[in-house]
């Protein structure tokens, strides 16, 4: 500590610290875990002394890195070990001439947005302003502006990372590409990344979004109208259906205040008189008329913040999801059903609407897996805290219970700490064994393990499933300082 203390410029925290609590706490109230050491690093310098110290004279210690602290599981704090905190890393320059963004890996979505929409361009990503850039791009990244302009990964440029052995690098199309397509849905496996150069889209800053709500009691008519609709939509739309009890928010009449809802949360990504033709059948012919129709010309900015009250730090959260093609009858049935079971005013369950330029992108392009999805169902119980979570979280595995048979995948953004199979299940036997076998090259004592974990490929495996590309990078890559593994945690019941 003392040696680390001498080349570390930022704070260094520890238990009886006075900001200590603060500094331990992540968004997920659920999570409780006590670090022996919080690193807040100030730049790049600094998290490569954090990793070299991490590899070396603190060897076999768990190693938490955090951006935004929005992982579901909490995966950015950990018990007896070190947090890498990259919270103060909040740099974003923007070249409206280029429409590039670099961003640094403790911005914040809402900054982002706050930067870029002041020349009228965006990057697609996310629905809640304080989730951190960098966890949220790392493992895909879904959001309002997906369907036209892809994930979060397809606009990513490059990336400055610190592997696991101090070394610094860059991966793009042309420097490490075989690292680059890893970093694009491989999430936080192969190193820490310090900063991201983004493409920028055009967008708004005015566009039409928001919700349109119905009693839950419509939701197993209007999904099936839903489903329909949605197959003639442009791309410019992207939705997500939300099942709660509506929130005493000033925008909902108080005789609304606390009824069971189901609502088409819509962004057009387009011109607001097209958009307002585009959702005319949903308003209109969806069979029952909507009780309040929040949809309407708004800054993209106040529209990204729509989700920020319903999530904020410190509630208590636990999540299921999986990937399903269509919403089928019975799928529909199944959701309407559990949906009409939630008792917690907090627990909200959105269904994306996927495809469009999701799917134009090529499988193997990137690490994310499962583009070919038509929806992801985002189930999770909340509370305020610990009273009534035991029944939340019940709630949630009964309605991912009942999808069950017919999953196709989970966007691993969504997963909790569900073992290895499930990771798997997010990329596919094939791609999961190149990422392996990338694991392997650039982080074989799986350093960076807190998150959902690729183990290292051992050396003996057979690598013939590795893309011809991919084997000539291993003797390019550089090399790593094995350190100590210890076993992750077991497999959620």
């Amino acid at each position: 500590m003392d040696t680390l203390s001498q080349s570390f410029r930022g704070r260094l925290v520890q238990p009886g610290d006075p900001t200590y609590d603060e500094d331990r706490r992540v968004w997920n109230g659920s999570v409780d875990r006590s670090p022996a050491l919080i690193a807040h690093c100030t730049g790049v310098a600094d998290v490569i002394e954090a990793v070299r110290f991490a590899a070396g004279p603190a060897a076999g210690l768990p190693v938490a890195v955090r951006g935004g602290g929005h992982s579901f599981p909490g995966q950015s704090v950990c018990d007896g070990g070190i947090v890498v905190d990259l919270s103060p890393l909040r740099g974003i320059r923007v070249d409206p001439q280029a429409r590039t963004v670099r961003a640094q890996a403790g911005v914040l979505l809402g900054e982002l947005d706050h930067e870029t929409q002041e020349f009228g361009l965006a990057v697609p990503a996310g629905i809640v302003t304080h989730t951190g850039l960098a966890g949220l791009t790392l493992g895909g990244g879904i959001g309002w502006l997906m369907r036209k302009y892809g994930l979060t990964v397809d606009q990513l440029l490059s990336v400055d990372m610190v592997t696991a052995d101090g070394s610094f690098v860059k991966a793009n199309e042309d420097e490490n590409p075989d690292l680059f397509w890893g970093v694009r849905g491989g999430g936080g496996n192969f190193g820490i990344v310090t900063e991201f150069t983004f493409r920028l889209n055009p967008l708004g800053p005015i566009v039409l979004a928001g919700p349109v709500i119905w009693p839950m009691a419509e939701s197993a008519r209007l999904l099936r109208f839903y489903r329909e609709w949605i197959t003639a939509v442009p791309d410019e739309l992207t939705t997500a259906v939300v099942h709660r009890k509506a929130p005493p928010s000033p925008y909902i009449p108080a005789r609304l205040h606390g009824e069971p809802v189901v609502m088409v949360v819509c962004c057009y990504a387009g011109p607001v008189e097209e958009g307002q033709e585009v959702l005319r059948p949903l308003r209109e012919d969806a069979g029952v008329a909507p009780v309040l129709d929040l949809c309407a010309p708004k800054p993209f900015t106040e529209h990204q913040a729509m989700f920020d009250a319903s999530f904020p730090h410190g509630r208590w959260y636990y999540f299921k999801s999986c990937d399903v093609d269509r919403l089928t009858d019975e799928i529909i049935d199944r959701t309407a059903e559990h949906a009409a079971r939630i008792v917690s005013p907090f627990t909200a369950f959105p269904i994306f609407q996927l495809g469009g330029a999701v799917a134009r992108v090529g499988e193997d392009e990137t690490a994310f897996g499962g583009r070919g999805a038509g929806h992801t169902f985002n189930i999770n119980g909340t509370t305020e805290g610990p009273e009534g979570f035991d029944r939340e979280r019940a709630w949630a595995r009964g309605l991912w219970s009942a999808l069950a048979p017919h999953q196709t995948g989970v966007y691993p953004n969504f997963l909790m700490e569900e073992g290895e199979e499930r990771v798997e299940q997010a990329y596919g036997p094939r791609k999961y064994r190149r990422l392996r076998e990338l694991k392997r090259r650039y982080d074989p004592g799986n350093l960076f393990r807190l998150n959902q974990n690729i183990p290292p490929a051992a050396p003996s495996e057979d690598q013939s499933a590795a893309p011809p590309e991919d084997q000539s990078a291993a003797s390019t890559a550089a090399p790593s300082v094995p350190v100590a593994t210890r076993p992750g945690p077991p497999p959620e019941s």
